[in-house]
């Protein structure tokens, strides 16, 4: 049984930054496409960045460009999202999520097979 579990949200104050990590067990694919998602409210989820097995083909939504890295260990474990320059619409709860083979074709939730129970990141002015 696959499962993602995040951590590492909370509280952050405008302009820091923050880490979430997501740990993945019962993968049984080798090559996984890894992706941080965002659901403001109850607005549809937003894919922030995605990363394939390896650290390959790792991209980034606007507006996350420039501001947000997305990486992985080399055991394709734990998939990490780093964002800096947090302003209150990032105000969100993130989550983390799977799909089996390269990221290619992968753009929205639909794509993604596995889900965690994501984590809520809240910035305050």
């Amino acid at each position: 049984r696959v499962q993602l579990v995040e951590s590492g949200g909370g509280s952050v104050q405008a302009g820091g930054s923050l880490l979430l990590s997501c740990v993945a067990s019962g993968l049984t694919n080798t090559d996984n496409c890894m992706a941080w998602f965002r659901q403001r409210g109850l607005d549809r989820r937003a894919r922030v960045a995605r990363i394939g097995t390896g650290g390959h083909d790792a991209d980034y939504k606007y507006p996350f460009e420039g501001r947000a890295t997305i990486s992985q260990d080399s055991a394709g474990k734990t998939t990490d999202l780093q964002i800096h320059k947090l302003n209150l619409e990032d105000t969100a709860k993130y989550f983390c999520a799977s799909a089996p083979g390269a990221c290619w074709g992968k753009v929205g939730e639909a794509d993604f097979q596995y889900w965690g129970q994501g984590t809520q990141v809240t910035v305050s002015s």
